[in-house]
């Protein structure tokens, strides 16, 4: 059974995430948890806002919130009639992170589907900022949804690594037995101008192998000293349908003085994106 999380602001980008998800996950055993959170949005209603009405604005809020879930369940009965999904609402007067990381542990989340942009859909960003927190911050892998991403089988998955990190079993297995069904063919791409690996790059890379044993997996070496200059071309040049990467935790320091590779990922990124978090949770 597989547990899977998706955020929604109720714009056509979510909708199309969602959508996605119903494809990706229709040979598997799926609980879809249809999640929103209103806080901020009763916090925008700045002009009528006082603290006489907020209980009044704020009811308000959880209403439509409530009926536009409503709204989406029904739809997605009426899409995906699918007898293996059972699918569940939850609104909730919290921010998106916080109700996000709430429902990642009390659900035991595997996965969190949601657009790279929401309502705002800024043109000029990669990820929304919403969709940006999440990526950096809730405990649980993300898949991201380009906008008017239309749905392809993934049957060829750009996966760069400098295989320096301690991979998590719980998350290679999720990325292993997403793709299978589809037969899918995994580029592992070390991108470093040294062909060279460490004793503990070749271990990382024998454990990749071993996770991903039911995939058929391409080793490959790319000359390069810039990571994002590299991922966008091989993007460019190859029929990719997902991008695979891992996020890790930085220093307070390095996160002030580096962006992150997320935040530096080009405008033309249109193909779905999966964030794996290497962060330790139970197996």
């Amino acid at each position: 059974m597989r547990n899977i999380l998706i955020p929604t602001d109720f714009s056509d980008n979510s909708m199309n995430a969602v959508k996605y998800a119903l494809e990706l996950f229709k040979y598997e055993k799926c609980e879809f948890y249809i999640m929103h959170a209103y806080e901020d949005a009763i916090h925008k209603e700045t002009a009528a806002l006082t603290r006489e009405n907020l209980d009044d604005v704020t009811e308000m809020m959880a209403a439509k919130s409530a009926a536009h879930l409503e709204q989406i369940l029904k739809d997605i009965h009426e899409i995906s009639p699918n007898p293996r999904h059972t699918y569940h609402s939850i609104s909730a007067n919290n921010i998106l992170i916080d109700e996000a990381d709430s429902i990642v542990n009390e659900k035991n989340i595997d996965l969190i589907i949601m657009g790279t942009r929401g309502k705002s859909n800024d043109k000029n960003i990669t990820f929304g900022s919403q969709t940006l927190q999440v990526l950096k911050y809730v405990q649980c892998p993300v898949l991201a949804i380009p906008e008017k991403q239309t749905y392809t089988q993934p049957k060829k998955i750009l996966f760069p690594t400098n295989y320096l990190i301690p991979f998590k079993r719980r998350e290679l297995k999720l990325f292993c037995d997403m793709v299978a069904p589809y037969r899918s063919v995994i580029d592992v791409v070390y991108i470093s101008k040294s062909t060279k690996l460490s004793i503990r790059q070749e271990d990382n890379q024998l454990f990749i192998k071993e996770a991903l044993c039911k995939n058929e997996i391409n080793f490959k070496t790319l000359d390069s000293k810039n990571v994002v200059e590299a991922i966008e071309q091989y993007v460019k040049d190859h029929p990719i349908d997902m991008l695979v990467m891992v996020n890790t935790r930085e220093s307070f320091l390095e996160s002030f003085l580096y962006p992150s590779r997320v935040d530096q990922l080009s405008l033309d990124l249109k193909v779905p994106f999966l964030a794996m978090q290497n962060l330790k949770r139970d197996a």
